[in-house]
């Protein structure tokens, strides 16, 4: 079973190609096209697609994938294991929804804290009887420094420096990158210390653009060994509903 996955994102989108579960080619794009997707038909025999889009409505590359394909909708009506006691599903992003897919594929029965870390970051726990409530946004690395220059009358709009590590800067473009590269570590080890101390056997799934930013810290820390890297959570979780149907 050869199954087409696309997740539309804010800053990029991903497509990927599954043999059952296992991931067999990927690829990163500003844009999902006809065009795009019709290289991969040409190259390969695909039996299922399926489309999460946070940007926009996607009913043209349904309806092309709907004539070449069987297509799942993806929404958060999809249940694949998952039992969804958020209050307004239809509110929920279906990048987070699909993480939390993922992460029971990944990790089936744990307690599992998911941190996806890209235009936002976001945290959502799924517990090991598969109960997602919800969970919380945040302003992400990029958002946080183009806010203080957008806000403010005089603070410079900086690049991140993804090496930068000290407890304070030196001059006021370091300052910014100090307070903001210190400030979402504290919120990101204060939301798994919260987790951890409520919930045994907590594991965290990173995900995300600037996961490799936290993955280096987090291992330096006292958390470390329960931190994991998973890169394509979101397409994992993707896949798995399409298996969830055919099952």
């Amino acid at each position: 079973m050869v199954n087409l996955v696309i997740d539309i994102g804010n800053t990029f989108s991903k497509i990927a190609l599954f043999d059952n579960r296992k991931l067999q080619e990927f690829d990163t794009t500003i844009d999902v096209t006809e065009q795009t997707i019709s290289a991969w038909f040409q190259k390969y025999e695909i039996h299922n697609a399926i489309v999460s889009s946070v940007r926009k409505s996607a009913v043209e590359l349904e309806t092309y994938l709907s004539a070449r394909c069987r297509y799942f909708r993806f929404d958060a009506s999809v249940q694949a294991g998952i039992v969804n006691h958020y209050k307004t599903p239809l509110t929920l992003g279906l990048d987070r929804y699909a993480a939390v897919i993922g992460a029971r594929a990944v990790m089936p029965r744990t307690n599992c804290l998911i941190i996806d870390a890209g235009t936002c970051v976001t945290y959502d726990f799924i517990d090991s009887e598969s109960n997602y409530y919800g969970g919380s946004i945040s302003p992400g690395i990029g958002m946080r420094l183009k806010a203080m220059h957008t806000f403010t009358g005089r603070l410079p709009l900086v690049e991140f420096n993804d090496a930068f590590d000290s407890e304070y800067g030196q001059d006021t473009k370091s300052a910014l990158v100090s307070g903001v590269s210190n400030g979402i570590i504290f919120e990101v080890t204060g939301f798994i210390n919260r987790f951890y101390n409520k919930h045994s056997n907590l594991k965290v799934l990173l995900c995300g653009g600037d996961m490799n930013f936290f993955d280096r810290r987090l291992k330096n820390s006292i958390f470390a060994g329960i931190v994991k890297t998973e890169p394509n959570l979101v397409l994992i979780g993707l896949n798995e509903v399409i298996h969830q149907h055919n099952e």
